[in-house]
């Protein structure tokens, strides 16, 4: 029986803590759970490629079918506004007035010129019946006569004259007052009460809510690839859930390719009504592509593994020991409960299916 000296007894602790160190160092090289007990499984699912066909997106935009640029047919300044952006306003309704006193002043001029117009007329014709009296009793000669008509044709013509310049000059006065073509929202409002407007300046912008759609840019080979009467999928990123994937109500292919960038535009109508729906909108336009040999395939993921934190799109991918990370990924269209992932992930990666039972797991895996 061997006997422990007392330097031996004061080396056992020291020994003990280092064989327990040797024993620990693996679990911590490993990355696994060091404490007593094991972390719960968590639910996954390994990103697979999309069923169905191939399709592409394309960037794409949203713009009203009705837009217009009101802009100032006279000069004038700006002495009442009474519109701003985002107001809505009724067909006809005054939207704002240019300072009018200048062709006021000119309508009426007009008008006092057609008075004295009309009151040489009436003298001409008074003129005209004494010299038809006088010819009827030979007093005068026929040339007189004719000169007497002549006169008072002219009058006649100069009546007329004036009235088209008087009439102009109330339109020019009626200028001043800008009304809304059409019912819509304002849009934009670039000037302010002051301002001197002159012909052809823009005072606002107008749409038409009720009529909106988007337009994409398409390469001539996906252009000429689709089928007649085809509908593109629309997806609408940022809105609700009830507004980011709207169906088109028809879609249009122009008949002319754009000669700088080769391109083909799409307009799809969309339907009336939908929520939170403006012009410059960001749009994403999906198309059936036909499938090309040695392309990528697209992954998809269930839609309730997706974790959204403000701008933030993730997804919890489990390393090869099980562990979740947040990871970030840019998706691309949803597939009933399932939504494309275009980039951040590779096939065969495991991705937790409830993110929240992951977020409670990562304080057991570290």
């Amino acid at each position: 029986m061997r006997t422990l000296t007392p330097s031996a007894v004061h080396a056992l602790p020291r020994r003990t803590s280092l064989g327990l160190l040797a024993l620990a160092l693996p679990l911590l090289l490993t990355g696994r759970p060091v404490l007593a007990g094991s972390a719960p499984a968590l639910a996954t699912v390994t990103a697979g490629a999309v069923a169905g066909g191939a399709s592409a997106g394309f960037d794409g935009v949203v713009e009203a079918v009705r837009q217009t640029v009101v802009a100032a047919q006279v000069a004038g300044a700006v002495v009442q506004l009474d519109v701003k952006a985002g107001d809505r306003v009724a067909a006809g309704q005054v939207l704002l007035r240019l300072d009018a006193r200048a062709a006021e002043q000119t309508a009426a001029a007009g008008d006092a010129q057609v008075l004295a117009a009309r009151a040489a007329q009436d003298l001409a014709r008074q003129d005209l019946e004494r010299q038809r009296q006088l010819a009827r009793d030979a007093f005068i000669s026929a040339a007189a006569l004719e000169r007497a008509e002549a006169q008072f044709k002219a009058t006649q013509a100069q009546v007329n004259a004036q009235l088209a310049q008087a009439g102009a000059a109330r339109t020019q006065s009626g200028l001043s007052v800008v009304r809304a073509p059409f019912a819509g929202v304002v849009a934009e409002v670039p000037v302010a009460l002051g301002d001197m407007a002159l012909p052809g300046r823009p005072l606002l912008t107008l749409y038409d809510p009720g009529a909106m759609r988007v337009t994409a840019a398409l390469p001539q080979s996906v252009a000429g690839a689709l089928q007649a009467g085809a509908l593109p999928r629309i997806e609408l990123p940022g809105l609700s859930a009830a507004s980011a994937t709207p169906q088109p109500v028809r879609a249009q292919l122009l008949p002319v390719v754009d000669a700088a960038t080769h391109t083909v535009q799409l307009r799809a109508d969309l339907p009336a009504g939908l929520p939170g729906v403006v012009p410059g909108l960001y749009a994403r336009v999906w198309l059936p592509v036909p499938a090309t040999t040695g392309a990528p395939a697209t992954l998809a993921v269930p839609r309730s593994a997706v974790v959204r934190r403000a701008e933030l799109t993730a997804l919890y991918v489990l390393d090869p020991a099980g562990v979740p990370a947040l990871r970030q990924v840019r998706l691309g269209r949803s597939q009933g409960d399932r939504v494309e992932v275009l980039a951040g992930l590779a096939a065969g990666e495991r991705v937790a299916t409830d993110p929240q039972a992951a977020a409670r797991a990562l304080p057991a895996t570290r």
